[in-house]
């Protein structure tokens, strides 16, 4: 049932854990753990009719009963010193070329002991089988490996994309504590832009949670004051990020969507995947002279204008106002809200950055979004018909 993560492959243990494998190899800093793979998500799955239409409740609740060998499970924890870990889903159609999937998928952090470790697999066997996960790819057959991996209480995490042309420069965004900060778009991070000549361009934001473990819990708390508009790393460090993803890229075969963190010190390299959308090519705010329109700029998020009907959309209760063609407009995006994004126009959002899931779902549905706009959920009103410039960051409005 287990296979190390040194040893991992893609064909048995899916694109996430095949490429992390295949850096622990190439001796790149990457925690250790090991994989639950495809074969044992099959046996699970096996009894289960995924032939035709199935209620995805009923199939989420058969595999989260699955029984599933603990001592097996310890042995392996035991093998890494058996501490806090990290359980992360490795789909078959998950961080390859055509699909990253990014965000569809649960993963828990700061789990401990195998009945936990246990739960939490069949937890990321389980969301395959989520409305926003089925949204997201439609009704195919997939399987579930499940990394298990030593849990890092990271200093400072973020995501970096290396550059997607041989000119191109490496795009790093970067905020205090654990990464599903940054990923899941709940702060604007500090922004981090290294040109192929080694010049650095920065953009501090004001930072005002992070989320990091206490024991067995994670707890999202605030940032001091002073550390809020406080660079989270210094040009050094980007300088090393962007050398490291130059290595990764060329391992992999191409440009890369990077996940990492800083933890003792020490640089960690948490995911890496192929860029399935290419980042938007930034271009100077414009405005048409005479025209009666407000302005709000925001973070660049993905290429491309639209104009539709702003929907303020703050939580799931209000799924069911959007209609196809509105812009949502939201404080930020959850995974769950993935449905949205097949039937809306656009996004914006109140923080996140340009490498978020969210950012990166929006580019691989073809829709612009403008992130990290402050206070867009007052300032535009539900119902008026707005345009956004997925380009230039920007949203015009009545």
């Amino acid at each position: 049932m287990i296979i190390a993560l040194a040893e991992a492959v893609s064909d048995t243990c899916g694109g996430k854990a095949g490429a992390l494998g295949a850096l622990l190899r190439a001796g790149l800093p990457v925690p250790d753990g090991f994989v639950v793979p495809f074969a044992t998500y099959l046996t699970a799955a096996r009894d289960l009719d995924l032939g035709g239409p199935y209620d995805l409740d009923a199939v989420r609740q058969a595999l989260k009963a699955h029984p599933l060998d603990t001592a097996e499970l310890r042995h392996a924890l035991a093998g890494l010193g058996d501490p806090p870990v990290a359980v992360r889903s490795s789909a078959a159609n998950e961080d390859t070329g055509q699909s990253s999937a990014a965000g569809q998928h649960e993963s828990f952090l700061a789990v401990r002991g195998a009945v936990e470790v246990a739960d939490a697999v069949r937890a990321c066997w389980a969301s395959l089988f989520t409305s926003r996960a089925v949204g997201y790819r439609g009704h195919h057959d997939l399987a579930m490996a499940v990394i298990v991996q030593r849990h890092l209480d990271a200093e400072v995490s973020g995501v970096m994309f290396t550059p997607s042309s041989p000119d191109g420069p490496t795009e790093i965004e970067a905020s205090w504590g654990l990464g599903p900060s940054v990923v899941e778009g709940k702060v604007t991070p500090d922004s981090y832009r290294v040109t192929g000549d080694g010049t650095i361009h920065r953009t501090i934001a004001d930072k005002h949670t992070r989320l990091d473990r206490h024991g067995d819990r994670l707890v999202l708390g605030d940032v001091p004051a002073s550390a809020r508009q406080h660079p989270t790393i210094d040009d050094a460090t980007a300088t090393r990020l962007a050398e490291l993803g130059e290595e990764i890229a060329a391992l992999q075969g191409g440009p890369q969507d990077i996940e990492w963190a800083i933890a003792d010190g020490r640089l960690w390299v948490l995911q890496a995947r192929p860029i399935t959308a290419a980042l938007p090519q930034r271009t100077e705010p414009s405005r048409q002279s005479g025209t009666p329109v407000g302005t709000l700029i925001g973070t660049p998020g993905s290429q491309g204008t639209a104009t539709g009907t702003a929907r303020i959309v703050r939580g799931p209760g209000d799924f069911s106002r959007v209609r196809p063609g509105d812009i949502l407009i939201c404080p930020f995006t959850d995974p769950a809200w993935t449905p949205l994004l097949r039937i809306a126009a656009g996004v914006v959002t109140e923080t996140g950055g340009m490498l978020s899931h969210a950012a990166i779902v929006a580019r691989e549905h073809g829709i612009p979004a403008v992130l990290g706009t402050p206070a867009a959920t007052t300032k535009l009103r539900d119902g008026t018909t707005i345009t956004i410039n997925g380009s230039t960051g920007t949203i015009t409005y009545p």
